[in-house]
């Protein structure tokens, strides 16, 4: 796909990931994207957890829902949102989920012009293929959606080579609701959670410890943030806690808890969806890693402390640890409090990932 043949194209659908983490990390390539398509509509479709992320995005003119577990289950299901797609009459498809099915969708969609990274089997649906090199895999994930764009003619190498710019928006409801909720100007925030697997999770233990000495130290609010599925460990630090905190896991929607977020002063977590949505939001983190890759899906953030201890097993990548778990039981509370207070206190901003290892 040439860049003049993009830049003339009225309709441009761009087919998402589907993790929300994956998804922040696309919000570069679509600023590149809008920047290089000023004039075109850019549709973006995503599954209905991915979606929210979206809503007032500035690269975006409007979001189309893919329930793959909703209305679009199953081949009655695809064909419906094929049928959805050929009344939008696209001119061009941008796939950045790496799946077959999202060009095939784009395909069975009659779109003209459909660019993705050839993976899954899925070139002969693929009208302008960007091979996938054995570097590519290697490269933190915004970089890995940015180069695919470069390929294409989309993206300047400057937007490569320099620090990727995250970018969500709140709206000034969203911030208000926010400083309601929690009452408090001087909030830390802790995110026990990790979709992806139970190995990517520190310890509620451990996480009660870091915010009861942070808490202390700074007289801090604590907020607990998560999902559904991260609600009985919420309970669990609440429960372990010595100070009182706010415990919002499982009790919010994806805006609201981007709104949480965007009003902490520093974010505590797992390697996570939220995050990276903190990353895009400009809050300081402190970032647990064990079982995955830091060096693919750290937060794209100058103020990061990323915490982790080098063992034999790890990055192993899986979701159960079928050993002793011992890339998490090697940090202990003191490693990621020493953290906390190099960021809270000013110190320590990084220009690029501190890794706290055992060498």
């Amino acid at each position: 796909m040439t860049t003049a043949a993009l830049d003339t194209s009225k309709k441009i659908l761009v087919r998402g990931t589907n993790w929300i983490g994956d998804a922040v990390m696309t919000t570069p390539a679509l600023t590149a994207l809008r920047s290089r398509c000023p004039q075109a509509e850019i549709v973006l479709l995503v599954n209905p957890l991915v979606a929210p992320l979206f809503q007032h995005h500035p690269a975006v003119d409007r979001v189309l829902i893919y329930a793959r577990k909703g209305q679009h289950r199953g081949i009655r299901g695809f064909m419906r949102m094929v049928q959805e797609l050929r009344r939008e009459r696209f001119d061009a498809a941008l796939l950045l989920q790496n799946a077959i099915e999202a060009a095939l969708l784009a395909f069975a969609a009659r779109i003209p012009r459909r660019a993705g990274y050839v993976t899954d089997g899925r070139r002969l649906f693929l009208t302008d293929p960007v091979e996938l090199r054995a570097a590519d895999k290697k490269l933190h994930h915004t970089a890995y959606y940015l180069t695919l764009l470069d390929r294409l003619g989309l993206c300047d190498k400057a937007a490569i080579q320099g620090p990727a710019r995250l970018c969500l928006h709140l709206t000034t409801a969203e911030r208000t609701w926010a400083r309601t909720t929690l009452g408090s100007d001087n909030v830390i925030a802790l995110n026990p959670g990790a979709a992806y697997g139970s190995a990517k999770r520190w310890f509620p233990d451990r996480f009660a410890a870091v915010a009861d000495a942070l808490a202390q130290r700074y007289d801090a609010t604590i907020v607990l943030t998560g999902g559904p599925a991260e609600s009985e460990i919420g309970e669990d630090i609440a429960a372990f806690m010595q100070h009182d905190c706010i415990n919002m896991a499982g009790k919010t929607d994806v805006r609201q808890m981007m709104a949480l977020l965007g009003a902490s002063r520093l974010l505590i977590t797992n390697d996570s969806g939220p995050m990276h949505v903190a990353a895009a939001l400009d809050v300081p983190i402190v970032a647990v890693f064990g079982p995955t890759d830091h060096t693919t899906t750290s937060p794209a953030s100058a103020r990061v402390k990323i915490v982790r201890k080098q063992v034999e097993c790890a990055p192993c990548l899986l979701r159960q640890c079928p050993t002793d778990h011992s890339c998490m039981q090697s940090i202990n509370a003191e490693d990621v409090i020493i953290a906390s207070t190099d960021l809270l206190n000013g110190a320590g901003l990084l220009e690029e990932v501190n890794e706290n290892s055992d060498n």
